[in-house]
């Protein structure tokens, strides 16, 4: 039986020339020598020898005239040398400009941040990085859609506030975080400091107005309830804090929430008491930034401490001038945390 012919697209393979093989075949006729080619090349004479042998194997041809010391290339030689040094020069202006055009892509940014992110540091963080990217594209919406907009890679790096994500090519770096507080009329008598029963209490006899489970802030403060033990009838739900923050400034309930999200509707804080909360466990919720594991040549580290800048020196002293009964801690970086 005949043997078979190889596949079209295993003999094109073949066909294709070995580029590293090529480069030792130059580095030895530019050297003259294949001991002072090894040493530029960084390799051992055998695997020079090898490569150039392998060269000859697949051409049919004899490259080095071995008969003379030192070896020479022959007339076939000569003229793969001046092809494989043009070959050689163009491979290496391509890679030069996949560098320099994948440089130019890192300034385009495109960025997704949960609403509450984006409504207060955004814009300090996009004049930040103002003389760092070309162009500067901030998306916001919720957790679950960023992250999917991210996977699919309609967005470069992803500011959230809870991931599912685990791809281990994606980074993700915590940012800060702020603790939950409560939210409460102007004119609602309170007992005194924020405590469990308090909160118990205020469910007893107020709505508790909150964020919808389509959101993770909602998801995370429903695992709060639960985990202190206060028990609080589903009442009005929201999205987002501005229509939540109304209800509560006319009296018609309570509310958790946090700091950034307060200061995303802060219109309202002057018809609103904010009342820190005992620590526990599940008191925080923490923001992290996304992006794709070396893609970004340091960008995203950038982003992340810009982030944290913005959030010491803008974000959290805003918030804290407007709202003085809350601790300095309810809002920390990583910094804050270990230092």
């Amino acid at each position: 039986m005949a043997a078979s012919k190889a596949p079209a697209t295993v003999r094109r393979a073949l066909d294709m020339p070995d580029l590293r093989a090529l480069e030792t075949f130059v580095a030895v006729c530019d050297a003259s020598s294949m001991v002072l080619a090894a040493e530029r090349l960084g390799l051992s004479q055998s695997a020079v020898s090898q490569a150039i042998k392998s060269l000859e194997d697949d051409l049919g041809l004899q490259l080095m005239d071995r008969e003379v010391r030192p070896a020479r290339p022959t007339h076939a030689g000569r003229v793969l040398h001046e092809a494989a040094a043009r070959l050689l020069s163009q491979a290496r202006a391509a890679m030069d400009h996949v560098r320099a055009t994948a440089r130019q892509e890192l300034a385009q940014i495109r960025l997704g941040c949960v609403d509450s992110f984006a409504a207060t540091v955004g814009p300090s963080l996009i004049r930040a990085m103002a003389g760092k990217a070309r162009e500067f594209q901030m998306w916001s919406g919720l957790t679950p859609t960023l992250t999917e907009q991210m996977l699919g890679r309609e967005l470069d790096m992803v500011i959230c506030t809870e991931t599912s994500v685990h791809d281990p090519r994606i980074a993700q770096r915590l940012l800060f975080s702020e603790s939950w507080v409560a939210v409460y009329p102007k004119d609602h008598l309170l007992p005194g400091p924020a405590t469990l029963q308090g909160l118990n209490a205020s469910a007893s006899h107020l709505p508790l107005i909150r964020y919808s489970q389509r959101s993770v802030t909602g998801q995370q403060i429903d695992r709060y309830l639960r985990h202190v033990g206060v028990q609080a009838p589903r009442s009005c739900e929201f999205d987002a804090t501005d229509p939540l923050l109304s209800l509560v400034a006319s009296g018609l309930g309570w509310a958790l929430s946090t700091p950034l999200c307060l200061w995303q509707s802060r219109h309202h804080l002057d018809a609103v008491q904010v009342v820190p909360l005992p620590p526990a466990r599940l008191g925080q919720r923490h923001f992290f930034l996304l992006s794709r594991e070396g893609e970004w040549s340091g960008l995203d580290d950038e982003v992340a401490r810009v982030t944290r800048e913005v959030i010491r020196r803008d974000t959290a002293p805003a918030i804290h001038q407007r709202l003085p009964a809350l601790p300095r801690e309810v809002i920390s970086c990583p910094e804050d945390i270990t230092s």
